[in-house]
């Protein structure tokens, strides 16, 4: 199918093409026909695996090929019935591992859905967000700077839009795109100036295009059908438990030669010792480890959807747990991102403004709570006008109330005129946008010209101070007057008062042009403004934040604020929050200016309040913070907060006020841009990797009784305690079950009131190794011990295996609750709160008797019934891994208190 020259027709072409209208866009009936017309706008991904091929790709494994070819071994040497057995639990062992492969694709799957990106589009004349997968063609995309290009656009209009289309060109430059048609000839992508591709990202201005390609027959969707989708990488965590994995498939080598070799020089049955030696490699690596830390990642990530904590990157979830200072953002994250202009204020004069929120009633006081009618004051009505003019935000009303589509400050702008009347959808078409400079981060303003009945008025808003610096008059209730050094620093003062008060402040100016000047250069144009007022925005403190900044002190993470508002603004709030305290320091942006790296690092431990800084201030803030070896967790919505987020070990975008390169630079987004949440998201980063390293204690504790009650066992001359058989039903029903569930345990008590662990330790620190050791031994120890003891007792070798088989097994089984937690006894976290534990418990036991109790099985896996007190004696045995747990706990503890100085009583 030929490629349609888009970039060649006029717009009027396309819309009529498309029945759409540039500034109605589409209706919703059309949009939903049209998608069911041309597809989701999605790029197609390769097909999951089917459960036939993972169950194929778990036959595959060496271990278990090897399996395979010891029971065709055992066959051939006519043991039929153990041959037979062998395979049933070979298919059952795959089973198990299908089931847990597929339960962490489809999680993996549903957390690829989480973060589906957002545009703005028309929609039946107005301006909504929608799903980008459900774009059209025809419909009318708003771009703003932070935007990712959602589909192929023809541009209409374009206001110094800069696109960033590296992902497709290789250029790394941003491009400058107007509107102009362009030649019928052929052009590359990155010479089509019209254009917008999907998959690029605006990195300055705004613009609006119209949709012409979607899905697959974008750019980028062409690209996509010549490559096939990478599969994740794996986390540090899973590449350092495949290293383990390998170091114990060597270990597992050298044990079971041991084992071998010393069965035969025992004088052990030659194919006994071989099939033993099989069943004990097999036994000997944990390999549905793997599988368990990818479901329980992708689980603990959907606890965390539900926290309102999107996960975009794996190790993300590691990194929580040994974050130790979070950088925030003031603004929408403490607090509540419900912008409400307060006051007005012009020169000498102010005005209360009533109501809160979006939505857009309230009233208009003078200092005596009378009445005011803005619109009658020549001051207050242009402070108005300018307001809702000078903005790109509209509010909507939906269901629930109002929403604001677009920058909350400028949203409360554009609610504070409507609570005078002045409807921005009237106003703007009275007084039409002619041109504009944007909103930069380092100007800190941004500037927009409009035709006031043949008239060119433009209005400049930004940060008081900057802007004052632009103004040389002012206008006041006797008309435009000059403006000295001393009314200057008299509303100067204005501001810092206002702003003391926790209360954002934004300036608006204006100037009168001949003509729109044809170089817009900021220098050239945001001069000689005439002042008019300032609006007071408050944006209250979150209630849950002050709580959660005590709990992330109490667990040795360190917050500070980062934010572009006035110095005393950010005080007051820090205060509030509890995040400033007496003795700690701030900086400004202006101060970090004036100081080299070495100064700066030096100065952020003790700086927990940034105030007037810029995105780039931000990522010096961070490195500073990074080279003292601190791990940092950074929060950012705006495209230029990209780099700050990429170097921080977590960046965490704004999921309703963030744009979209943030969120793809990020690895953690916020759906309620509440600090609250990065928190609680930290809380379960450190539940999640303390429960990996349970359920890896777990397991290779296990396979170490196995081991060494085997080994010792045949190195006594006493034979296996376990035949091959029994060895393997030991490594299907005792591991993955319990396992799987101590990584659902839920978070530990006083998880977040220790510090962050060592982002070097690795998952044998803190005394895991040893206890791996330790625990295996009295395992593998106890079993060992009952097949003695029956042997010595005269019970035949069938019921000394099943003593030795039954022990073994329970043992590990009353062993899971041990891990429930390092420190804390079983009897004080209880054994009801992890339903799942008893659970695997109550299913991997029933199994076990089943061997025992069910003649037919009996047979097969040669176990004997035992009588009460053997019973009696079993049970006994397998109480006494809680028992030395419980003890080495108790001792532990008593260490520690000491350590801290605590006099036991």
């Amino acid at each position: 199918m030929e490629e349609r020259k888009w970039y060649a027709q006029r717009i009027e072409e396309i819309t009529k093409g498309f029945s759409s209208q540039t500034d109605q866009g589409l209706s919703q009936e059309e949009a939903l026909n049209r998608l069911n017309q041309y597809g989701p706008n999605t790029l197609e991904e390769p097909p999951s695996r089917s459960l036939l091929s993972m169950f194929i790709g778990q036959l595959k494994e060496v271990l278990v090929l090897i399996l395979i070819g010891a029971a065709l071994i055992s066959g051939f040497l006519g043991e039929w019935e153990d041959s037979i057995v062998i395979l049933i639990i070979v298919v059952l062992n795959a089973a198990l591992g299908v089931f847990q492969e597929n339960k962490a694709e489809q999680a993996l799957k549903a957390l690829k859905q989480m973060t589906k990106p957002h545009a703005k589009v028309l929609r039946d004349g107005c301006v909504t967000q929608i799903d980008v997968g459900q774009l059209v063609p025809g419909d009318i995309v708003l771009l703003e700077a932070g935007d990712s290009i959602p589909a192929d656009l023809r541009l209409f209009e374009s206001a110094s839009l800069f696109l960033n289309e590296a992902a497709l060109t290789g250029e790394s430059v941003p491009v400058e795109k107007d509107i102009r048609i362009l030649g019928t000839d052929d052009l590359s992508v990155g010479d089509r100036k019209n254009m917008a591709f999907k998959g690029t990202t605006v990195t300055g201005g705004r613009g609006k295009g119209i949709v012409v390609e979607t899905g697959m027959n974008t750019q980028l969707g062409k690209i996509a059908q010549l490559l096939q989708e990478t599969p994740p990488d794996p986390t540090p965590l899973q590449r350092q438990l495949a290293r383990l994995g390998k170091s114990l498939g060597i270990a597992a080598g050298v044990i079971v030669c041991a084992v071998f070799l010393t069965g035969l020089v025992r004088g052990e049955n030659m194919v006994e010792m071989f099939m033993t030696a099989i069943a004990l490699a097999v036994a000997a690596i944990p390999e549905g480890l793997p599988a368990v830390v990818t479901i329980v990642l992708a689980l603990g990530v959907t606890r965390m959807s539900r926290k309102n904590a999107i996960i975009r990157k794996l190790p993300a979830v590691e990194t929580l747990g040994v974050a130790n200072y979070i950088c925030s953002d003031k603004t929408g994250t403490l607090t509540k991102n419900e912008m409400t202009v307060t006051q007005l204020y012009a020169m000498n004069k102010y005005i209360q403004v009533t109501g809160t929120g979006y939505t857009p009633s309230g009233e208009f006081q003078d200092n005596q709570g009378k009445l005011f009618s803005v619109l009658k004051d020549n001051r207050f009505n242009l402070l108005l006008l300018g307001g809702v003019l000078n903005c790109d935000a509209s509010i909507k009303k939906e269901d629930k109330g109002y929403q604001v589509i677009g920058d909350p400050t400028e949203g409360a702008l554009v609610v504070v005129s409507a609570k005078a009347g002045m409807l921005k959808e009237e106003i703007e078409q009275k007084f039409p946008r002619l041109a504009e400079i944007p909103f930069d981060s380092g100007r800190k303003m941004m500037t927009t010209f409009h035709n006031f009945d043949g008239e060119i008025k433009s209005f400049t808003k930004g940060a008081p101070d900057i802007l004052l610096s632009r103004c040389t008059h002012l206008l006041t209730d006797h008309g435009v007057e000059e403006l000295t050094d001393k009314v200057s620093n008299s509303i100067l003062e204005v501001n810092f008062a206002i702003a003391a008060e926790g209360q954002r402040v934004l300036a608006l100016a204006i100037r009168q042009w001949e003509q729109i000047p044809d170089n817009l250069a900021p220098d050239e144009t945001e001069n000689k403004l005439t002042f008019v007022g300032f609006f007071a925005i408050q944006d209250p403190p979150r209630l849950e934040v002050k709580g959660a900044v005590r709990v992330g002190r109490q667990a040795g993470i360190k917050t500070v604020m980062i934010t572009g508002d006035h110095q005393a603004t950010a005080l007051a709030i820090a205060k509030e929050l509890g995040i400033y305290h007496n003795g700690d320091e701030i900086l400004t942006g202006m101060q970090i200016e004036q100081i080299d790296d070495e100064a700066l690092k030096e100065a952020v431990n003790k700086v927990t309040v940034y105030a007037r800084v810029s995105p780039e201030h931000k990522l010096r803030i961070v490195r500073a913070l990074k080279t003292q070896g601190h791990v940092v967790a950074m929060t950012g919505d705006g495209v230029n907060d990209a780099p700050a987020l990429k170097r921080a070990d977590i960046g965490a975008a704004m999921g309703i006020t963030g744009t979209e390169v943030a969120k793809e630079a990020s690895d953690m987004v916020l759906l309620d841009d509440n600090y609250a949440t990065i928190v609680s998201a930290v809380e379960e980063g450190r539940t999640i990797y303390g429960n990996i390293r349970k359920a890896i204690q777990y397991l290779l504790s296990c396979n170490t009784g196995e081991i060494a009650a085997i080994f010792f066992s045949i190195l006594f001359g006493l034979g296996s305690p376990l035949t091959p058989l029994q060895i393997l039903w030991l490594n299907l029903v005792t591991d993955g079950p319990p396992a799987l569930a101590l990584g659902l345990e839920p978070p530990e008590k006083g998880v977040m009131s220790r510090p962050p662990r060592n982002s070097r330790e690795g998952v044998f620190a803190g005394g895991v190794g040893r206890n791996i050791i330790i625990q295996g031994l009295v395992i593998g120890g106890i079993s060992l011990l009952a097949y003695w003891l029956a042997l010595y007792w005269g019970k035949t070798v069938q019921e000394a295996h099943t003593m030795a088989f039954v022990t073994m097994a329970m043992s590990q089984l009353v062993h899971s609750f041990n891990l429930r937690s390092m420190e804390q006894s079983l009897f004080t976290t209880g054994i009801r709160s992890n339903k799942s534990l008893i659970y695997a418990f109550l299913i991997s036991t029933l199994l076990q008797f089943s061997v025992i109790f069910i003649p037919a099985l009996r047979g097969v896996f040669e176990t004997a019934l035992l009588n009460p007190m053997d019973w009696l004696f079993v049970f006994g045995l397998c109480l006494v891994p809680l028992f030395t747990s419980e003890v080495a706990k108790l001792l532990d503890r008593i260490k520690a208190r000491k350590k801290d100085g605590e006099i036991l009583v």
